[in-house]
């Protein structure tokens, strides 16, 4: 085996090696948006995620002791400057830019102020040196908490924009120039209207279960074919691969753009440059074009703490409950469509963790859903008081 060690680079850089250098196969350890006791390692062959049985199948054979034989070579390479030179040289901005940014002290901050630098957009940072002991805050943009130092950088500084990275860099958080935050899904929403403008109607989207009523709504009036799917990075890739989608993207940030524009992965710093380039392109503020969809009213992702056992159980009683008297979409846990909204229920694939979201026309409506599911899970055993997360 040939190996090339390209050192301590964020995640979609290992993505990016793959695919440029046509290697067989990368490894990337990383514990993500996870605290810093875990760890990790992502792996991909053939630029395809490497999960599920698959993963259980190499864990057999490194407990059998099989090894291969054989001779390799080891180099080692940076790659941050042709990375950079690529990202950058995809957009030509028709104006400056000022926007602030939040590395979380996470892997991204190697490479995120020299390519925001190369793109020619002016940077407010913040926690821009790599800490792999976060001592400023948790890198996970999905939790509003994490963005407080983001949002008031923004509003101080009167920035167009404000954007955040996870641990490892291929999620992507962002606010508003008003310091508002502005979800994933509809982030992926906004490229996928750009897409459409691009490439004329037809054009598929991959989005997960926890995304908002606003997505399919406005996707596919607009002309575009909507495609609901499993969360999880790994799957959605294989998703967008087996439709032939060119675009793909879930709540937590994960939004993987392929087609002619990139590669097909999750690249929280590529996806940061293509908001900065729609922006411009359209010259509108981001509250401006987010303010055009319908306006529903939903819950951050909730997650509570439960036992890894537990998780599966709750979900199946979930799917008998609400599927006696609600239509209900189980393609990743229970999604139960109300008539004016919906309630989410799923089991997490990484933790002992079951997930929860809510959305609605109306603040009341939303409550009356929530309670709706919560009042099941209390019947089942769930603390959610004193383990919501």
């Amino acid at each position: 085996m040939d190996v090339l060690d390209i050192g301590t680079v964020p995640t979609p850089m290992v993505y990016w090696t793959e695919a440029t250098r046509r290697a067989d196969g990368g490894v990337q350890v990383t514990g993500s948006h996870n605290p810093a006791e875990w760890n990790g390692i992502k792996m991909t062959s053939g630029g395809r995620a490497i999960y599920g049985d698959a993963i259980q199948g190499l864990r057999q054979r490194i407990e059998s002791g099989t090894r291969g034989s054989g001779h390799g070579s080891y180099q080692s390479e940076d790659v941050s400057a042709p990375y950079v030179a690529d990202l950058a040289g995809r957009f030509s901005l028709p104006r400056r830019v000022k926007i602030a940014l939040d590395c979380g002290n996470g892997i991204g901050s190697l490479v995120a102020e020299p390519l925001f630098d190369a793109l020619g957009v002016d940077v407010v940072p913040l926690f821009c040196e790599s800490d792999g002991t976060f001592p400023n805050h948790h890198p996970d943009p999905t939790v509003d908490d994490n963005l407080e130092d983001l949002i008031a950088a923004v509003r101080e500084h009167q920035c167009e924009l404000g954007v955040a990275f996870d641990g490892d860099a291929d999620r992507l958080g962002v606010v508003d120039e008003n310091g508002s935050v502005v979800r994933g899904d509809l982030i992926l929403l906004l490229f996928g209207l750009d897409l459409l403008q691009r490439k004329g109607p037809g054009q598929k989207l991959v989005f997960d279960v926890k995304c908002s009523q606003a997505l399919p709504e406005v996707f596919g009036r607009a002309g575009g074919e909507p495609i609901m799917w499993k969360t999880g990075h790994s799957l959605m890739k294989e998703k967008m691969r087996e439709t032939g989608a060119p675009l793909a993207g879930e709540l937590s940030g994960h939004i993987c753009v392929g087609g002619d524009l990139y590669y097909g992965f999750d690249d929280a710093l590529f996806d940061a440059c293509l908001l900065v380039d729609l922006l411009t392109r359209h010259d509108r503020s981001l509250s401006t074009l987010v303010g055009e969809f319908p306006q529903y009213v939903s819950t951050p992702e909730i997650r509570v703490d439960v036992t890894e056992e537990s998780k599966w159980d709750v979900v199946r009683a979930a799917q008998a409950h609400f599927g006696a008297a609600h239509e209900v979409v189980d393609v990743d846990g229970v999604r139960v469509l109300f008539s004016d909204g919906w309630g989410l229920l799923r089991a997490s694939n990484t933790q002992p963790v079951l997930v929860l979201r809510y959305e609605a026309r109306s603040g009341p409506r939303l409550e009356e859903i929530r309670e709706a599911m919560e009042s099941f899970l209390r019947t089942q055993g769930v603390d959610l008081v004193a383990s919501v997360t």
